[in-house]
């Protein structure tokens, strides 16, 4: 029987990268795209909950909405824009990283955050640099297929879910694969601030990357190298050594009473912490 496949992305539907993700894996089953209909880089993963969200078919096999990627995804594991229930989601291909901290902006990741919470397999595909076009893609193809191949075949622990990089094919040959964790991009905070001709103020949010530890294993090293990187990600955010540590101060109680935390307790609680995280005192 053939899978069933649902692709997305937070580029758009006229995207390259979600035209060539969707021909390098027709073989593999039935593919559906729902995708947004205009870019919504970068928005994480919000969920439109405010309007109503609009759906128009654009082909065969391919809807458009007026949403996030996440939405995207939403509609086609819990509505009835398609035939058939995916058994497999994939987004992407990004034009552009999510590496490090990225992730947390991602929608590309997003969307396959939203369908391992509810319940299917997924992969976010993203590829360094943007502007690629079909052709550049084209030396993704095997990577692809071979990871897709490998998902279908074995499928993936519950909660989890792939974010998979490539270095961008444009400059070099991919050197081979690594299993990788998660890496630390540091953006700079940057926020330029202009007027428009009414003297409104308006801003722009960017900045660029300022510092990317090298640290051994990570998707960040791995795509520096040349390599594709695979990083599981799951859902699970709980800092469980902040949680032993938290629990060895007064911070946990059954009841709240003015003797219950004097200021030797908040002192004590707070120096018993620091050997965790460090706090600065007033």
């Amino acid at each position: 029987m053939s899978a069933i496949i649902l692709i997305s992305n937070d580029d758009g539907y006229r995207a390259n990268g979600i035209a060539s993700l969707l021909n390098f894996v027709q073989d593999l089953g039935i593919t559906y795209t729902i995708a947004p209909d205009q870019e919504q880089s970068s928005c994480g993963h919000a969920l439109t909950l405010h309007r109503p969200l609009r759906v128009t078919k654009e082909g065969k096999h391919l809807w458009s909405v007026d949403g996030t990627p996440t939405d995207c995804v939403h509609l086609g594991l819990r509505s009835t824009v398609l035939p058939q229930q995916p058994k497999l989601v994939l987004t992407g291909i990004n034009h552009g990283s999510n590496l490090g901290d990225e992730i947390t902006y991602s929608g590309t990741v997003a969307g396959a955050m939203e369908a391992c919470l509810l319940g299917v397999p997924s992969i976010a595909f993203s590829c360094l640099s943007a502007g690629h076009s079909r052709n550049d893609l084209e030396a993704l193809r095997l990577w692809v297929h071979h990871i897709v191949t490998y998902v279908l075949k074995t499928g993936l622990p519950k909660g989890t879910f792939l974010n998979v990089n490539f270095p961008d094919p444009r400059r070099s040959k991919i050197e081979g694969l690594r299993v990788t964790t998660q890496g630390t991009r540091v953006y700079g905070a940057e926020v330029v601030e202009k007027s428009d001709p009414r003297e409104r103020r308006y801003y722009w949010i960017g900045g660029d990357v300022i510092d990317q530890p090298t640290e051994p294993g990570s998707d960040v090293e791995a795509i520096e190298s040349g390599f594709v990187s695979v990083t599981p990600l799951h859902l699970k955010l709980t800092d469980h050594k902040m949680v032993t540590a938290l629990k060895q101060t007064n911070l946990e109680c059954n009841h709240l009473a003015s003797s219950l935390l004097s200021n030797n307790d908040i002192s004590d609680s707070l120096q018993n912490l620091t050997n965790v995280i460090p706090l600065e005192r007033p």
